[in-house]
């Protein structure tokens, strides 16, 4: 840890250096209105992928270098707040109190505990769909780990698996990667798709529906993950569930009032989701609109006391910010000029669809690399037109293969997700890792070329 926390500091002081003094030699790159927005987006991306201090706290400091040194206009630079990513993020979190506050999630998560019994793989493949399933009632990614984790730990005891054993470790894995890794191929179910979609409509004016996304990106993205995630750790995790321990089912209670309630809201919501290429409302209006009915007087499943102490505003803050810096950098033309760099070093052309495919998406995933998760769009959004006009697919499909690259997580430290699970759950990141490489790895070489021939299918290509 101190090592790690060693190179953080001296991984930031290096970005600092560069930021601060990119505009004095910008002469041979940049203009001076690119060379200060590059300067400001390095060191912000830097706080971010160290996370030294607060990531909320990183995007108020964005916020006023960019109004403090004029690199855009206010409503460029406040253009976070505004998106509709910004405000499906609220409503997911609001959402996700109702179904912790109600007790909804954890009585779902329960009944688990009455169909799993059998073998270690139905165990796990059942924790991972469940978690799967969390995804289309809850938006916030966070929301679900903080949900499942607690109620996986109590399967693991209810199914006979000590600390440290193989069998805990799997289905704290299960949970939290089946919840998690699918999410990025439902619309409004994590932060990267959010960032994208506000980034998206602030700089192209496209808009993405619910339907469309998922046809796209479940099949292979969403779907066939959920299965290699449930065969890698039966593989790297192998355990058996101790009968004795798993012969009790857990007990049922009645539902409540306010479960109904929360059920049909939910009900109605999701039906709007998935029908959105209908009616035309975007998800994020259909979420907002959700959290207002739950809050009503004489509904007040969210109370006044629940709004104020459980809502995340510093991811809110983080969202706007991270919008908000996509789109300074597109405001001053930095993104076309780092477009042509990145061009110049990808083997881009008009006659190879597949090369090309595989060279957008396994850029993307090398940004979160470097960048975490929802730096991804930040970065290659702006790069959209470029890389368009290069490869001859139209400026959507460019946005989407951003999905299948940030879909693929190689290290823990690229989605907060999946490290806080891990803390809760008191497993050691190390358990984590070989999972994601393994599951990395597959993706690359396994999963991506079948997403190529099923977009050409479905003549996205």
């Amino acid at each position: 840890m101190k090592r790690k926390l060693k190179f953080s500091y001296l991984f930031l002081i290096a970005a600092g250096i560069i930021g601060v003094s990119l505009p004095f030699w910008h002469e041979q790159l940049l203009t001076t209105e690119e060379s200060k927005t590059a300067g400001l987006a390095i060191i912000t991306i830097a706080l971010l992928s160290t996370s030294i201090i607060p990531e909320y706290l990183t995007a108020l400091i964005f916020f006023f270098a960019a109004i403090l040194f004029n690199l855009a206009p206010a409503n460029v630079v406040f253009s976070g707040f505004s998106s509709t990513a910004f405000w499906l993020i609220f409503g997911g979190m609001v959402a996700g109190i109702a179904i912790s506050g109600t007790g909804l999630g954890t009585r779902v998560a329960g009944k688990l505990a009455n169909y799993l019994d059998g073998n270690y793989l139905k165990l796990i493949a059942g924790t991972a769909f469940a978690g799967m399933l969390l995804i289309f009632i809850m938006p916030s990614a966070m929301g679900r780990i903080v949900l499942m984790v607690p109620v996986t730990l109590e399967l693991s005891k209810h199914f006979g698996f000590r600390e440290g054993s193989n069998g805990k470790t799997g289905l704290i894995l299960a949970a939290t990667l089946g919840t998690y890794i699918p999410a990025f191929a439902i619309l409004p179910s994590n932060v990267p798709n959010m960032i994208l979609t506000g980034l998206a409509e602030n700089q192209w004016k496209i808009s993405f529906l619910y339907g469309e996304y998922f046809l796209l990106h479940f099949p292979f993205m969403g779907l066939a993950k959920v299965i290699v995630v449930v065969l890698v750790i039966c593989w790297l995790y192998p355990d058996t569930p101790i009968a004795e321990s798993h012969s009790k089912t857990m007990p049922s209670k009645p539902i409540l009032r306010n479960e109904k309630i929360l059920i049909f809201t939910l009900i109605i919501m999701l039906i709007l989701w998935v029908t959105d290429f209908l009616h035309h409302i975007s998800p994020a209006w259909v979420a907002l609109g959700g959290a207002i009915f739950l809050m009503l007087p004489g509904i007040e499943i969210i109370n006044k006391s629940s709004f104020s102490t459980k809502i995340n505003y510093g991811s809110l803050f983080f969202i706007a910010g991270v919008i908000g810096l996509g789109s300074i950098i597109n405001f001053s033309g930095l993104g076309t000029e780092i477009g042509k760099l990145m061009i110049s070093f990808l083997p881009l052309n008009q006659h190879s669809a597949f090369v090309n495919y595989v060279s957008i998406s396994t850029a993307s995933t090398l940004t979160g690399f470097l960048t975490t998760l929802p730096g991804v769009p930040t970065v290659m959004t702006p790069l959209s037109s470029e890389l368009a006009k290069i490869t001859g697919f139209s400026l959507p499909s460019i946005l989407m293969q951003q999905v299948v690259g940030f879909s693929t997580v190689i290290l823990p430290y690229e989605a907060p997700p999946v490290i806080i699970a891990m803390y809760l759950a008191n497993e050691k990141i190390d358990r984590i890792l070989k999972p994601l490489i393994l599951i990395a790895i597959i993706s690359v070489f396994v999963l991506l070329p079948l997403n190529f021939y099923w977009w050409k299918l479905l003549d996205w290509l």
